[in-house]
């Protein structure tokens, strides 16, 4: 695993976790709140993206990092894996071909063609510092051929990414890091041969495609089965990994980056994690290092403590657990925004241990 990401936005030491800032925000945080908390790049998506405000508007603003006011690394999704989900959700909303996907946000709304290269011209306009290559995602219980074809169609439409994002390259005089999605579902041999085979085309990264977890809850056997099918050091991406000792997991395996969702939603619904110990420097393992409480319950109606006596955070250096009980409580926004900022400065203050592990 590489130890930096070299973006034109600033280095990303590795491995890094990088909130999911869909549409450009994290919800109830400022860019003040993030980079406090030790956050140093965040994840957009390019179908969000451009459904609203849309590239374009983007664009004219001089890209993401103007448009926002965020000013360190941003990495954004192709989008595809949202086309999925809106065609599993609808199947009348549209289709995949071998040319790309065709959709509809909504019934009666415009006609989307979605395409490789239209998917490299979007996040160019958006100006993202890592862009990745549409893929073509299936469920896992699907049959051989259905997989099979998913791969092939992966295979292909990341070839054709790579010739658009060299001609956008020409165009735009930048070069963003290329990253292309490794798919197969759960079927090892099609994992292997899908990373193989973009791995031969060559990339800046790779990221895992799909369910990275079980109907258990355990990371699934295909995602270090990616990392040791790819050259040694690529730099490994790990799409919508985001339980704390899946991370831990994965980095062990290769993976450097991660995003995912979890931490901040888990905050608006007051789910918060404690950790066990400070992380000065000892072994991250299983699940002992952190448990997870719900700020709703009445037995903290009364906690003069603070959530977590081992962070450093806005929440808990200032506020005593029962106060942000009563936050939650009362449905005070500014609950959900300091549980909001004790995640993710959990989650900055775990990558930062399993930096120092590796270091």
């Amino acid at each position: 695993m590489r130890a930096t990401l070299h973006t034109d936005h600033g280095e990303l030491a590795l491995p890094a976790f990088l909130p999911d800032a869909t549409r450009g925000v994290i919800r109830t945080l400022d860019w003040a709140d993030t980079q406090t908390c030790g956050i140093r790049g965040i994840c957009v998506n390019t179908f969000h993206l451009q459904n609203r405000p849309g590239a374009t508007v983007i664009s004219a603003a001089g890209g993401i990092h103007a448009f926002t006011g965020w000013t360190g690394p941003v990495l954004s999704d192709s989008g595809g894996f949202q086309v999925f989900s809106l065609l599993q959700s609808d199947p009348n909303l549209g289709s995949v071909t071998p040319k790309g996907f065709v959709y509809r946000a909504a019934r009666g709304g415009r006609k989307v063609v979605f395409t490789p290269e239209k998917c490299i011209h979007q996040q160019f306009r958006i100006g993202a510092d890592a862009i990745v290559c549409l893929d073509h995602c299936v469920w896992t219980g699907l049959d051989a051929d259905t997989q099979h074809q998913a791969v092939e169609n992966t295979i292909r439409w990341a070839r054709r990414c790579r010739e658009a994002y060299e001609q956008e390259s020409a165009h735009a005089g930048r070069r963003p890091l290329l990253f292309a999605v490794v798919q197969g579902g759960n079927r090892l041999d099609l994992r292997r041969k899908c990373a193989e085979r973009l791995a031969e085309i060559g990339f800046d990264g790779y990221g895992f495609g799909g369910w990275p977890v079980d109907p258990e809850g355990r990371l699934v056997e295909a995602v270090q089965v990616m990392a040791r099918s790819l050259p040694a050091g690529s730099c490994l991406w790990g799409l919508g990994i985001g339980k704390p000792e899946h991370v831990v997991a994965s980095a062990r395996m290769g993976y450097g980056l991660f995003d995912c969702v979890i931490p901040t939603r888990d905050a608006r619904h007051g789910r918060l994690y404690v950790s066990a110990h400070p992380f000065d420097g000892r072994r991250l393992s299983g699940t002992d290092f952190y448990r997870r409480i719900y700020i709703h319950d009445l037995k903290h109606v009364r906690a003069s403590g603070p959530l977590d006596p081992h962070c450093d955070c806005a929440c808990c250096t200032r506020h005593s657990l029962a106060y942000l009980h009563h936050l939650y409580t009362i449905r005070e926004p500014t609950g959900h925004r300091l549980g909001t900022i004790h995640n993710l400065r959990f989650y900055a203050r775990m990558m930062q241990a399993l930096r120092d592990e590796g270091a």
